[in-house]
């Protein structure tokens, strides 16, 4: 299952025709592709206010397309408003691609273990995944994890649930984690929850199913976290949008998953919330870790580049870092950034397997920094 979501979120064949889902809007699609919606609406013979339909297919026209075809500067209307205040010229290292000696490849052999596909630890003090929530399903401890007024600390993740589960339960025992998988690309996850009625729900469902499950009628969720791989950024992105929501979180974790256009103004608009937050972080009110492999998507930023780009954001730049016997599954670290609670790590490789490794880093970011911040009720098994 796990080798089907591979690189979901940044996939490897940049299409020249998009088809329209539930959920899709132009501003969606034309974020998705690095392009204007000026030029998508003028590529398709669209006028504003002309509905899209289910099945649509788009022709997405190359970044430096106008709708008189000369290649010049991009055109803007309403939908390509830029960025809420101007920005200075960035760095050369912000928008920089992953240099060439990061895109490198290691055997299965070589790491020690498959990323895509590791053992199974089992359920540690965890039952199985139930379908509980709204959407997607949890596990919670098969005791405890609450404390005597009801309240409990979840985890909500997207993408790739089961293999964050195998990592999950290493380290955790009565945090609960919900997991939720939508497909392939960020634009399910981000059209799903951009209605604040969806994450309610989800929210809702979850604290009924704790109490159905502890007999704690009036349980409630103390501590929120969101954590996310590859194309479930887009689900975090929609939530960090939503102001009460918002400031209801209190950790985000992106493994190898973050990604935008590459030109303004449209990636400071994708990278807004990810950089309020960000800085939130970095004051001590929050707490953020992100990660990014060397994987250059055609079309779009990298992850290199949208973790780069938070760390100039913040006043920063990345500090080289040297490889390190305890880094998962094969990784090899070469920057890091910490401000705070804000923490950032890029390491080498550009394969599949190197995307599939960031996952591994979930379970030492759960044990060194949300085990304390939290200090969730304990969970057993039952005897």
């Amino acid at each position: 299952m796990l080798v089907a979501l591979l690189l979901s979120g940044s996939s490897l064949a940049a299409p020249k025709t998009h088809v329209v889902e539930k959920g899709h809007s132009l501003w969606s699609i034309a974020r998705r592709y690095g392009v204007t919606v000026t030029a998508l609406r003028a590529r398709n013979d669209l006028k504003k206010g002309d509905p899209l339909q289910i099945g649509q297919r788009l022709e997405i026209p190359p970044k430096d397309w106008k709708p008189d075809g000369s290649k010049a500067s991009r055109a803007k209307d309403d939908d390509d408003k830029p960025s809420r205040r101007s920005k200075k010229a960035e760095p050369d290292w912000v928008n920089a691609k992953p240099a060439p000696e990061t895109q490198v490849q290691k055997s299965v052999k070589e790491r020690g273990v498959n990323p895509c596909n590791t053992p199974d630890p089992g359920w540690g003090t965890y039952t199985h995944w139930d379908r509980s929530p709204s959407i997607g399903q949890m596990i919670m401890p098969e005791r405890g994890g609450v404390t005597r007024g009801g309240g409990f600390d979840v985890m909500i993740h997207f993408h790739g649930h089961e293999p964050v589960r195998k990592e999950w339960v290493k380290v955790m025992n009565g945090t609960v984690l919900v997991g939720i998988d939508l497909g392939i690309g960020s634009g399910p996850y981000e059209a799903t929850f951009r209605s604040p009625a969806a994450f309610k729900a989800l929210l809702d469902s979850v604290e009924k199913a704790v109490a159905e499950k502890t007999g704690k009628k009036k349980a409630y969720i103390r501590k929120l976290g969101l954590s996310a791989w590859s194309a479930g950024y887009g689900a975090v992105e929609s939530i960090l949008r939503i102001p009460e929501y918002a400031k209801k979180v209190d950790v985000v974790v992106l493994l190898d998953g973050l990604h935008s256009a590459t030109t303004e103004p449209m990636k400071s608009k994708q990278l807004e919330p990810f950089v309020d937050f960000a800085k939130q972080a970095a004051r001590r009110r929050k707490f953020m870790f992100v990660s990014h492999s060397s994987i250059i998507p055609p079309g779009y930023a990298s992850t290199t580049e949208t973790v780069h780009y938070l760390i100039n954001e913040l006043r920063g730049k990345p500090r080289h870092a040297r490889h390190r016997k305890s880094d998962p599954m094969g990784l090899e670290l070469i920057d890091r950034y910490d401000r705070g609670f804000f923490h950032a790590r890029g390491y080498n490789g550009n394969d599949k397997m190197d995307h599939c490794a960031h996952i591994g880093l979930f379970k030492d970011v759960l044990k060194v920094h949300i085990r304390r911040r939290w200090n969730s009720p304990r969970g057993y098994r039952r005897k």
